[in-house]
């Protein structure tokens, strides 16, 4: 049993190495699939909000502004959002009305 069936020092640090570079592909694979899942999250979660929220579209010149659905209304911005807590609030203004078209009055929350 010579010497020549042994493995060198060389032949261990580059299985090593390799070895080492299996797991950090592995690892990057792990992350982005985990980075995938929070997005996908962040996204379902926002989108829930939006369908429990309303919008109020600013008021125009001829018109006061509008209440909106967050989820299914005429109104697409991303921006006005009030939670339904607000809603009373908001009708309670002289100048925002609800949106006859896509918010009829069994549409809103109960006061």
């Amino acid at each position: 049993m010579g010497g020549s069936s042994s493995i060198s020092p060389l032949e261990k640090w580059r299985a090593t190495r390799e070895y080492l570079a299996w797991q950090l592909r592995c690892a990057d694979q792990r992350v982005r699939e985990l980075e995938a899942q929070e997005e996908q999250k962040r996204r379902k979660e926002a989108r829930e909000r939006e369908r429990v929220s309303f919008k109020i579209q600013p008021q125009r010149s001829h018109e006061g502004a509008l209440l909106h659905p967050g989820g299914r209304g005429l109104y697409k911005s991303s921006f006005g959002c009030i939670s339904t807590d607000d809603v009373a609030i908001a009708l309670d203004e002289p100048d925002i009305e609800a949106c006859r078209i896509c918010l009829p009055d069994d549409a809103l929350p109960p006061v």
